[in-house]
């Protein structure tokens, strides 16, 4: 009689999600997750072949969160608006979750990346702003730009690099604005 599932793989990656964030990456063993789930250590390679295609799991699940996050912003009305919201919940998302944020923005050597199809999808969202925005010739080097931008911020106040004073988040709402406003074609800048 073959043994019942005691856990799914859905349970298990919540559970190295939610480990990472309370011990971070060193923390995430599998004896970690097999406790937090309530199952012998070995039980868990009958889901997952080692720790490295936990965290690929991890990172994955955490990609698709963030993209369905940003895709639900999406309305359809105030370009300006939309990406501010967006730049909202990308920031929200990295306070909430820095450690599984890192995996998948950060290059680490020991560390899977998200696949490309799930970057493409988190990805999607804020390119659909950025061709409103900018254009359609322009949609990838702006989102890339708004990306490169956001990543930098919510890095430097996740490690508490804004030492000179003044208001982060009034910081974070400036840049929200300049990079909208810079991101507009010269023609829709210059229109009285």
């Amino acid at each position: 009689m073959p043994t019942p599932d005691r856990t799914s793989l859905e349970e298990i990656v919540q559970a190295g999600r939610d480990i990472l964030e309370s011990a971070g990456l060193d923390g995430l063993t599998m004896q970690a997750v097999a406790a937090r789930v309530g199952v012998r250590p070995p039980s868990l390679y009958k889901r997952v072949r080692n720790r490295e295609d936990l965290i690929g799991l991890i990172t994955e699940a955490t990609a698709r969160e963030l993209s369905a996050e940003l895709a639900r912003l999406q309305a359809g009305g105030d370009v300006h608006a939309e990406l501010a919201a967006m730049a909202h919940a990308f920031r929200a998302f990295a306070h909430a979750r820095p450690a599984a944020f890192a995996l998948i923005f950060g290059r680490r050597a020991d560390q899977a990346r998200p696949t490309v199809a799930a970057l493409a999808e988190l990805a999607a969202p804020l390119l659909r702003v950025t061709e409103r925005l900018a254009g359609a010739a322009h949609a990838l080097p702006a989102a890339r730009t708004v990306t490169a931008w956001l990543y930098g911020f919510v890095t430097m106040e996740l490690a508490g690099a804004f030492n000179l004073g003044g208001d982060v988040g009034e910081a974070f709402e400036f840049g929200i604005a300049r990079l909208t406003e810079t991101l507009a074609p010269r023609d829709v800048r210059q229109a009285p």
